[in-house]
C-alpha cells in the first residue's frame, strides 16, 4: 500500500496566531504613546484652567470684600472743615498771630497746616485764591524758623524738605511789615496766577493773618442708599 503525500496544509495548528510585522508592532507603540501624551497634555491643561478659575475666584471675592469694608466706612469731616484727600482742613478768617493761630487749630483737635506734597500745595492755593480779598490777605501755615534763625521746621518738628518747596522767588528774606527784626513765620498765599505754586512768604510771628488748620480725617459708618 503506497503512501499518500501528506498536504503541507494537514498538520499545521489551526489556533496558532501569526505574526506580525515588525513595522506593525513600532505602529502600535507609536499609537499608544501618543495616546498617553494625549492623556497627559488634556489632564495638564484641565488643571491649569481649574487653577486658574479658583485664582479668578479669589479675586473676585478680595475685590468684593474690599468693597463691602469700603461700603461700611467713610472718611468724614466735621462741620465746617474741608475733606481733602485724608485730611480736614479750616480755613479761618480771624486773623490773629502765628502763636495765637496755631492755640486756636490746638483748640480744634488739630494744628497748622503742614504741606506734604505738590498736589496738597496745589488745593490749598486754588482754596486761597477764592479766599482772599488782595494779595496781602494771606493764611498763616505751620512751619518757622523760631528756634534757629535759617532753619525752617514744620509744626510736627519735621525739617521743611528742601526738594519740596514753595517759597516765591527771592523768599524767604527774613523781612518784616511791623517793624521787628525778624521774620520767622510762613505764610501762603498769591492771587495773581503768574506766580504759579511758589506762594510761600516769611513774616514776622507778630503779624496778624488769618490761617489753615489741619487734621486727620476721621472714620464713620456710611450711609447706603
Amino acid at each position: 500500500m503506497m503512501n499518500r503525500p501528506q498536504n503541507p496544509e494537514e498538520g499545521e495548528n489551526p489556533s496558532r496566531t501569526s505574526k506580525l510585522p515588525a513595522g506593525g508592532v513600532v505602529l502600535l507603540v507609536l499609537v499608544g504613546l501618543l495616546a498617553a501624551a494625549l492623556i497627559v497634555i488634556y489632564r495638564l491643561s484641565f488643571d491649569k484652567i481649574r487653577s486658574n478659575q479658583t485664582i479668578q475666584t479669589l479675586k473676585d471675592k478680595n475685590e468684593a470684600l474690599g468693597k463691602n469694608i469700603s461700603d461700611l466706612t467713610c472718611l468724614k469731616c466735621e462741620a465746617g472743615w474741608e475733606q481733602h484727600g485724608g485730611n480736614c482742613y479750616y480755613f479761618s478768617t480771624s486773623k490773629s498771630s502765628w502763636t495765637d493761630s496755631r492755640r486756636s487749630c490746638t483748640d480744634l483737635g488739630s494744628d497748622l497746616v503742614k504741606i506734604d506734597s505738590r498736589e496738597e500745595q496745589m488745593f490749598l492755593l486754588e482754596r486761597l485764591r477764592v479766599l482772599m480779598k488782595d494779595d496781602e490777605d494771606m493764611f498763616w501755615i505751620g512751619l518757622t524758623d523760631l528756634k534757629e534763625e535759617g532753619k525752617w521746621f514744620w509744626v510736627d518738628g519735621s525739617p521743611q524738605d528742601k526738594s519740596l518747596t514753595f517759597w516765591k522767588d527771592g523768599e524767604p528774606d527774613n523781612a518784616s511789615k511791623d517793624g521787628a527784626d525778624s521774620a520767622d513765620c510762613a505764610r501762603m498765599g498769591r492771587k495773581i496766577e503768574a506766580q504759579g505754586l511758589k506762594s510761600w512768604f516769611d513774616i514776622s510771628c507778630n503779624f496778624p493773618h488769618k490761617s489753615i488748620c489741619e487734621k486727620t480725617a476721621g472714620l464713620s459708618s456710611c450711609v447706603c442708599v
